[in-house]
């Protein structure tokens, strides 16, 4: 009998606090490891600082999941940093730009939330809205900081997308929570879903991979979304 497939997770170190510790830590939202567990698959922790190569980790998975955390450094595009954008994380940013275009390269699947499909879109060569507000004028993309009440929209998916396959329905209410945003869209993608109030981007795709896949919002965080668990099907199917 096969065993289940693998689906590598990038975690980032942070300071965190346990009991009595204060200390860095690996941190791994378990939302994400539930969701992939729920649908079949293993989870397994990618941590920058290791000596094996992106080559070398995207071998040992079946498919990979870039998570959300804090903003990319705006030099990885090429900008300088607005004044609402967190202290670069330049260890993390440059482990999953690598593990991105690695796992394009090899037609891993790869399905990219929230800041990873920031991740996605720069590793491609595009570039990032650094502070929302400013843009659209509102803050509904982030309406609590650190909070996903209130946070549910609309999303209309592209007819025939990936996106929309993945959600089963071409409009789709999400959850997110997030100030930046795609701005020029990286070589190869496409953009297949748009926020119904102002046209933010989405969710992108690659085409030319079996499954490439990146969600501005937060299916980890929605027991009923179904995106998790494409992914791990998707590993699956690769897989076999």
């Amino acid at each position: 009998m096969s065993r289940p497939p693998v689906i590598g997770i990038c975690a980032p170190v942070v300071r965190a606090r346990w009991g009595p510790w204060d200390d860095e830590a690996l941190v791994l939202p378990a939302g994400y490891v539930r969701a992939v567990h729920a649908a079949g698959g293993i989870s397994l922790a990618l941590a920058p600082g290791q000596p094996a190569t992106a080559e070398e980790l995207v071998a040992l998975v079946d498919g990979v999941l870039l998570i959300g955390g804090t903003d990319v450094d705006a030099a990885a595009y090429g900008a300088s940093p607005h004044a609402e954008t967190d202290p670069p994380d330049a260890e993390r940013d440059t482990f999953e730009l690598g593990l991105a275009r690695i796992a394009l390269a090899r037609d891993v699947p790869l399905l990219a939330v929230c800041r990873g499909m920031q991740v996605l879109n720069v590793a491609c060569g595009g570039g990032l809205i650094q502070h929302l507000p400013d843009e659209v004028g509102h803050g509904d993309h982030r309406r609590t900081r650190g909070s996903f009440a209130d946070a549910d929209h609309d999303v209309r998916l592209a007819s025939g997308s990936l996106a929309a396959r993945v959600a089963g329905e071409e409009l789709h209410t999400v959850k997110s929570q997030h100030h930046q945003a795609i701005d020029t869209v990286g070589e190869g993608l496409v953009v297949t879903g748009r926020a119904v109030r102002d046209g933010l981007a989405e969710a992108i795709e690659r085409p030319a991979n079996r499954f490439a896949l990146g969600v501005q919002w937060h299916p980890e965080e929605d027991p009923g979304s179904p995106v998790i668990a494409a992914l791990v099907a998707a590993a699956r199917n690769t897989r076999a």
